[in-house]
């Protein structure tokens, strides 16, 4: 897939602007905050309609705004020439593909894929479970339907659980009655997260040798809060176990809603053993994996958003990280300073303010 035009108004401190872009290299060079993340950022909602900087859209409205609004054109491998316009406001979002509204989330997620490499990346070996979990699952539910399916029955049915807690007038029928429904949901939700951890490992380890040049192997471990197989009857047992302390808490406490996944390099854990440039490299090679595994099952390539994290490589990791990038994916990258020539033909724009200033070519 490939982006031919971004136009934005009134998204974070972009006014108006429109890009067009001519070939697979685009490279926005300017100054720290003056919108070349906010341009990237806007890309991205094409995945899943959500940023990849905060869950909360009302915080791409520019100040003062009631709307914000994002219309792309681009070329699909699958579907052809598609044109896509988001409207962002603050009760609420409307999208439109082509001369159809999109009422379903289900109906648009994967289907305009963007992959966003970001500083924010490391926090997948540092940060919290529910960050990675937050990751895993928008990556994985815009790359396989039933994947979605689950989180949705599981999020619908843990949310009825949980209501009915939080009312204190729970019977033990009424609760019986919702476990019925939470617990081969969770099952589901588990089995397809084991598939597509092991399914993302094995492109893992192949960007991570290509980046990182070096012996030691990379995993991706997947850790359920129940720590069993994904099975209905066990996990309903669990939940039945743990009712007077949900009672008390009021809530669900143990999960799927609290699954976490491990990278590791060497066999032992990056988040506590490896080196800066270990969980940096880790990390890219993650997202080159979501690239080129969502590839390899949809035959689309996504577009690659990376946000200055050239910056952050030495020289020969850098060299490393784009020998590894598939050479037909377009890459729509920022920066405080221009590239390496070496690194490939780009088209660049000067960014100022939220300003978008191609450059003429010499």
């Amino acid at each position: 897939m490939r982006l031919r035009t971004l136009s934005l108004r009134h998204f974070r401190n972009v006014a108006l602007a429109r890009l067009e872009f001519s070939g697979r290299l685009v490279f926005c060079v300017g100054a720290n905050a003056q919108g070349k993340t906010n341009l990237l950022e806007a890309a991205g909602l094409l995945t899943a309609l959500r940023s990849f900087r905060t869950p909360d859209n009302r915080l791409l409205l520019m100040h003062n705004q009631p709307a914000a609004a994002l219309v792309c054109e681009l070329e699909h491998e699958r579907h052809g020439p598609a044109k896509v316009s988001i409207t962002l406001r603050r009760e609420g979002k409307e999208v439109w593909c082509d001369d159809t509204r999109v009422t379903r989330l289900a109906d648009f997620i994967g289907r305009f894929p963007t992959v966003a490499f970001s500083s924010q990346d490391q926090q997948l070996v540092r940060g919290s479970p529910a960050g990675r979990r937050r990751w895993l699952d928008v990556a994985a539910a815009a790359m396989d339907s039933e994947y979605l399916r689950a989180l949705l029955a599981y999020d619908k049915a843990l949310e009825a659980r949980n209501s009915l807690l939080k009312s204190e007038r729970a019977t033990e029928p009424e609760l019986e009655a919702f476990e019925a429904a939470l617990a081969p949901a969770a099952a589901q939700l588990m089995t397809r997260r084991a598939a597509v951890l092991a399914a993302l490992e094995t492109h893992l380890k192949a960007a991570y040798g290509r980046i990182a040049q070096g012996a030691e192997q990379p995993a991706l471990g997947y850790r359920p809060d129940f720590g069993e197989e994904p099975d209905a009857d066990a996990l309903l047992a669990r939940l039945a176990a743990g009712r007077a302390r949900d009672r008390l808490f009021r809530t669900t406490v143990g999960g799927a809603h609290r699954d976490d996944f491990e990278l590791t390099v060497g066999g032992r854990g990056a988040k506590d053993f490896a080196s800066e440039g270990q969980q940096r490299s880790l990390v890219l090679a993650l997202k080159l994996a979501q690239a080129t595994w969502f590839h390899a099952c949809c035959g689309v390539r996504p577009v690659l958003l990376a946000d200055d994290v050239l910056g952050e490589l030495d020289g020969a990791r850098r060299r490393e990280f784009w020998n590894a990038v598939d050479s037909e994916s377009q890459v729509i990258a920022t920066g405080t300073a221009l590239p390496d020539a070496a690194l490939g033909d780009w088209q660049v724009f000067r960014v100022a303010d939220g300003h978008f200033t191609p450059e003429v070519p010499a």
